[in-house]
């Protein structure tokens, strides 16, 4: 690993970057227009496109913290991070571009309430600007069978910005596209649970933040926009391989799962499975069957660590049926009596 130890600063904003120098061409520019005052840290998980060089030759003023391999999301950010000395870290995707002003709304919240652990902004989607973004939207949640949705996207239905999520408000999980967390809190959990790699880490931290007292909170006077998928494609095997094994990992970590409940689950998984071979996407199908093989050989390891304690901000319905059964498509249409 290379890079500058002891980095130290009030907010440092810590970009993970893997083979996206076309993306750090394009938004690197404008987050240091709009954050100035404020370093800005780019961790490298061993690209191989040229990223470091061209980041070292045209932004000398950006430090580089260079990984000899690719650790993924999770232990990417966990390595790095141990040598930033910050109040506050801001996680950012590579595909985000911020806007003017996007700092001080969810900077003055976290420093208005010690609690908070971590926040989010209203991330809207780049490639159609008036709608928000599947990764995060306004605020994230999860189901009982741990489906994750968000106020402004229920599974893959995304909703107009009409201002209907401006406010400011505590919610289950906050993305991790965008993530402006305390560093005390980030630590005192050991950050993200390398077991995951990428995809749910930020859920499953924010659980556990929960499980510890800490707030999460969704902070809608900010705004960025997310392309998505930049790194890995929505329509990759390996990303859906991640989602399914993750979710069953994250559950069995975080809650006590009866019997019945953990047959429905897989069922679910099963169903979506011939879902996809109905619509001839056969290796997604092999990627649900092998996340759950994998998972179980996790789980027979027994290295996982686990936390069992009830949560609030968790949604009590089953997101699947109210989805694609009950047609509820948006967020104010789920009941209020399920949460």
């Amino acid at each position: 690993m290379q890079g500058t130890a002891s980095i130290g600063h009030d907010l440092a904003i810590v970009v993970l970057n893997y083979n996206g120098m076309a993306l750090l061409k394009q938004y690197l520019p404008p987050l240091l227009l709009y954050s100035k005052g404020h370093a800005v840290i780019v961790v490298d998980n061993a690209s191989t496109d040229g990223s470091v060089a061209y980041l070292r030759q045209y932004f000398p003023q950006v430090t580089c913290i260079v990984h000899a391999t690719n650790y993924g999301v999770a232990e990417g950010y966990n390595l790095a991070l141990k040598q930033i000395k910050a109040t506050y870290y801001l996680l950012l995707n590579n595909d985000i571009l911020v806007t003017e002003n996007w700092l001080q709304a969810p900077l003055a919240l976290m420093q208005s309430d010690s609690s908070i652990a971590c926040c989010q902004p209203k991330i809207l989607s780049l490639l159609a600007p008036t709608q928000f973004d599947y990764a995060g939207a306004a605020g994230g949640y999860i189901d009982r069978h741990g489906y994750p949705f968000c106020r402004g996207r229920l599974f893959h239905k995304l909703e107009e910005d009409q201002g209907q999520y401006n406010d400011t408000r505590p919610v289950f999980w906050a993305s991790g596209a965008c993530l402006c967390i305390r560093a005390e809190a980030f630590h005192a959990l050991n950050g993200f649970d390398p077991l995951f790699f990428a995809h749910f880490e930020e859920i499953d931290l924010c659980w556990r933040l929960q499980l510890s007292g800490w707030k999460v909170y969704y902070c809608g006077s900010s705004s960025v926009y997310h392309v998505g998928g930049a790194t890995l494609a929505y329509h990759n095997p390996q990303k859906t391989y991640f989602n399914f094994r993750n979710r069953a990992l994250m559950l069995y970590k975080n809650e006590r799962s009866t019997l019945c409940s953990t047959i429905k689950r897989s069922g679910l998984d099963l169903l979506a499975a011939c879902y996809y071979l109905f619509l001839g996407k056969g290796n997604h199908s092999w990627a649900i069957c092998k996340a759950q093989i994998d998972f179980l050989k996790l789980r027979k390891k027994g290295n996982i660590n686990r936390s069992l304690l009830p949560l609030r901000h968790r949604y009590k319905g089953n997101s699947v049926l109210d989805y694609f059964i009950r047609g509820k498509k948006r967020f104010s249409d789920l009941p209020d009596n399920a949460w």
